[in-house]
């Protein structure tokens, strides 16, 4: 890959500075890997999410994106089939401006207590280039095949 934009990160003083950064767990991946990094009080004992309990799950970090980029949050597969771990809100957006602690919104879908630990992965980051649209109200919109059909309208396969 040869295109990369630098995202600044400033890790929040409550934050565990043993944690890695995000990082790309191959040369191939588009998400960078985000950590759990609880506040010294909660390490030993991470989070317990009990099935359909949620909870917004600190990553210690705060991040400064260039202009015209955003910071998708994302699942980990390997959660959600293991666990049935996921994010609520998903994709979440972090946007340029927002300048406070990255949470992960997350929620046990499964049938058993799962326990997220201090540094366990728990989502990925995809930092995307975004565009503004300029909205202008009309009287009419242009005809197309599908017109107004909405969910299931085009097929169930």
């Amino acid at each position: 890959m040869t295109d990369r934009i630098d995202v600044r990160i400033w890790r929040l003083g409550t934050a565990d500075p043993a944690i890695a950064l995000p990082d790309y767990a191959s040369a191939g991946a588009a998400g960078a890997d985000l950590r759990a990094n609880f506040p010294a009080a909660a390490r030993d004992e991470g989070l317990s999410l009990g099935p359909m309990e949620r909870a917004l799950v600190p990553t210690g970090l705060a991040v400064a994106l260039p202009d015209g980029f955003e910071m998708q949050i994302r699942p980990r597969s390997g959660l959600a089939l293991r666990h049935g771990l996921t994010l609520l809100n998903t994709p979440g957006t972090v946007d340029a401006d927002y300048r406070g602690e990255v949470g992960v919104l997350m929620v046990n879908l499964g049938a058993t207590p799962v326990t997220i630990t201090h540094g366990m992965r728990i989502a990925q980051a995809v930092v995307a280039p975004v565009v503004q649209a300029g909205f202008t109200e009309t009287n009419s919109l242009d005809d197309t095949d599908r017109g107004t059909g909405g969910f299931g309208s085009t097929g169930v396969d």
